[in-house]
């Protein structure tokens, strides 16, 4: 575990020093700035501060998080912290970004110890790679997804994934009240979170606030405690309070909310998420090339914007109704109601919340309203606990992991990333496929033949997206080409291992006894 951990680390390290003059992606520059804002300018300015583009839209909790690092920041290199100073990359700024990032992972390391120990699986074998422990220290630590998109393209997921891990642990542990502190934190440092919420409020509401079932296993409703709920509310109510407290005082809550939720951005990243609404938007231009060439539709009336073109941007589809915010959130509201529905009625106990909690995060992945490609690993990682528990769970796992994480390539375009990317995601995906066929060797294999040839066709995609295609005319004339096949086809696999897994957790019966918690 010991190697684990600094292997963890020090492989984010080591990258860096060879990156640090080559990978500045967009989110380098957004932290900086959020540094220089933080640094420079009173509380009741940093939700207004609009020099750059890239303003500051996560909760305040992680504001005082680049308040606090801007004061190390300015040992490295004051010229960082000015506002004005935009795209500023000297080697000591990308030294102490990066540096900042492996060494907040700490609580990533830490939380995935305590995770864990819960672990279910079979008897552990005699061999390392048979130890459920092992391999999910391992897929934790070693993240493909993870790894790149904090260590190269540059974020702090793997702190804020921490406290979510964390979080789950100590409800693993019946420590009801630290796990849901942990998640309030959580959700005021990054607001994307809020997809589990439900998960956490029905399974805290069923077993924490509820002392005792009946024989049957249904809810003895008088067993209901006040003061329990009462303590949950307070907790909620005191992070949201030192939070946003600062803010309501400040009369700027409405102009918080704005940034953080900024629905004029469109339905879509730049680079569509490979979801329901990539195969949605696939469909509308496949009708309109259709349309058009068939003289269904006036060229001169379709929309020239382009999903696929860069910034993000608001999008009107052409033969498909397009989609407003209110739609997106009715369909992720009514696609994680059977999960939870599923909890409340055939609770399972701490497993049966963590499978909620990765249903609700894929359905919201899969539903909700410009979605991040990155917020894959909102499902991948949790799910990494159940795959060293059943062989079930663990093809569902391959499925998600391999496609989630091919879907995170085009993050990485220049050329040194190229290679970078593709040797990190075969090491990761043949150990995952290796191990946990290890570790279910007498339980035949974990995918079926339709599930590896989906898997396999990954291989001529990136051959097609990354050599052909920039050698063919189609290049010039149309460049989202690698970009939408890429979404489209690893949508398809994700869509697949959303509904393996749904079926799954709605078909099997309750095996876990009833009983007070």
């Amino acid at each position: 575990s010991s190697v684990l951990k600094g292997g963890h680390l020090g492989i984010g390290g080591g990258g860096r020093t060879v990156k640090d003059s080559t990978c500045h992606s967009t989110d380098f520059e957004v932290h900086r700035n959020w540094l220089a804002i933080t640094h420079n300018l009173p509380v009741s300015q940093w939700y207004y501060e609009a020099t750059s583009e890239w303003t500051l839209d996560y909760p305040p909790f992680f504001a005082w998080f680049e308040y606090a690092l801007s004061h190390v920041a300015k040992y490295f290199d004051q010229e960082m912290l000015v506002i004005q100073n935009l795209n500023y990359s000297s080697q000591a700024t990308v030294f102490f970004q990066r540096l900042s990032v492996i060494f907040t992972d700490i609580l990533f390391v830490y939380a995935a110890h305590e995770c864990c120990k819960y672990v279910n699986g079979k008897r552990p074998g005699k061999e390392l790679l048979e130890k459920p422990m092992f391999v999910l220290a391992v897929l934790l630590l070693w993240n493909f997804g993870l790894l790149i998109v904090d260590h190269i393209h540059f974020q702090y997921n793997g702190f804020l994934f921490g406290l979510m891990l964390l979080s789950v642990a100590r409800l693993f542990q019946k420590r009801h009240l630290e796990g849901a502190l942990l998640f309030a934190v959580l959700l005021h440092f990054k607001h994307i979170y809020i997809y589990v919420a439900p998960a956490y409020c029905v399974y805290l509401l069923r077993s924490y606030c509820f002392t005792a079932n009946r024989a049957d296993g249904s809810l003895k409703w008088s067993s209901f405690s006040f003061l329990r709920i009462t303590s949950l509310g307070l907790i909620v109510c005191l992070v949201s309070a030192l939070s946003l407290g600062p803010f309501a005082v400040l009369g700027q809550l409405p102009q918080v909310i704005s940034r953080l939720f900024p629905f004029k951005r469109g339905l879509c990243h730049a680079y569509w998420a490979p979801n329901f609404w990539a195969l949605y938007n696939a469909v509308d231009k496949t009708l309109a090339v259709v349309g058009i060439k068939y003289k269904f539709l006036d060229p001169e009336k379709i929309p020239k914007a382009s999903m696929t073109g860069g910034l993000v941007q608001e999008f009107q589809h052409t033969v498909l109704p397009s989609v407003t915010p209110l739609a997106t959130l009715i369909c992720t509201f009514i696609s994680i109601l059977p999960s939870v529905f599923c909890l409340w009625f055939k609770p399972q106990g701490p497993r049966g919340f963590l499978q909620c909690l990765i249903l609700c995060a894929l359905s919201s992945f899969m539903f909700g309203w410009h979605v991040h490609e990155k917020a894959i690993l909102l499902a991948i990682l949790p799910l990494s606990l159940l795959s060293v528990e059943s062989p079930k769970r663990a093809g569902i796992y391959l499925i998600l992991t391999t496609t989630g994480h091919f879907a995170l390539f085009p993050l990485l375009f220049t050329p040194p990333e190229i290679t970078t990317k593709i040797l990190l995601m075969l090491l990761f995906t043949v150990y995952s496929f290796s191990s946990l066929r290890a570790l279910f060797r007498k339980e035949g294999p974990l995918l079926n033949w339709l599930e590896t040839i989906y898997l396999i066709e990954l291989v001529p995609l990136e051959i097609f997206c990354e050599i052909v295609f920039p050698l063919t005319p189609w290049n010039l004339k149309f460049p989202f080409i690698p970009l939408l096949l890429t979404s489209v086809y690893c949508a398809l696999g994700i869509t697949y291992a959303w509904l393996k897994l749904y079926v799954s957790v709605l078909t099997e019966s309750v095996t876990v006894r009833q009983k007070a918690e």
